[in-house]
């Protein structure tokens, strides 16, 4: 049986205006040390035929800069959006644990039930965000895609990919600008093998 391949490189955004925290949908900026962590990230790789990414400027200013260098068309979706956080986003680690200790470990366990309030549910950022990914992996069938998102984003596609349980996403470490290959063999209309290359990688 004959198939085809298209291959996916997630790429995480590098550190935004204002460090680490909880920024959701916030939309900061890369940093100096942001952008300086993706350009070492891809080096002077060149090799996809499309970049998709974030609409949030974190995400879509690098993804834009590539694309221009590479001469291959961008394309932005607010479906990868990073996930909702709700009351806690622009919060750090510290600030949400003020009130009670546990309450990161308890949604790290365990996000599925351990929603933080007002704050996109699991189920919902599951749905768009792999309803996006079908979508993109039966349109650009056979191509190389670059796609530049968010930590939340990438987990759920990892999960999606190597059939873990949604609730133990956080076991998935996405370091800033880390790049993950996802291979896709397509069999036939419907059949599809996918498979995790590397992990939280670099290109060279």
């Amino acid at each position: 049986m004959s198939s085809t391949t298209t291959i996916v490189d997630l790429m995480r955004h590098g550190e935004p205006v204002g460090g680490s925290c909880y920024r959701g949908k916030i939309d900061d900026p890369l940093s100096k040390k942001g952008w300086k962590q993706m350009r070492s990230a891809v080096g002077n790789y060149t090799q996809w035929d499309i970049v998709i990414t974030s609409t949030l400027s974190r995400c879509a200013e690098f993804a834009t800069e590539v694309a221009e260098r590479v001469q291959i068309p961008v394309i932005k979706s607010n479906n990868f959006m990073e996930i909702g956080f709700g009351e806690w986003e622009g919060k750090t680690a510290a600030e949400i644990m003020q009130k009670d200790e546990q309450l990161l470990y308890r949604f790290w366990s365990d996000p599925l039930h351990n929603t933080p309030p007002q704050a996109e549910q699991l189920t919902k950022f599951r749905e768009r965000v792999v309803g996006e990914w079908d979508s993109i992996i039966s349109k650009h069938q056979g191509k190389k895609i670059l796609l530049v998102a968010h930590a939340g984003v990438l987990r759920m596609l990892i999960s999606q990919v190597l059939a873990m349980p949604i609730d133990k996403m956080f076991r998935i470490k996405v370091p800033n600008a880390g790049v993950s290959r996802i291979s896709i063999e397509h069999f036939g209309v419907d059949e599809t093998l996918s498979q995790l290359i590397f992990h939280a990688g670099k290109l060279e």
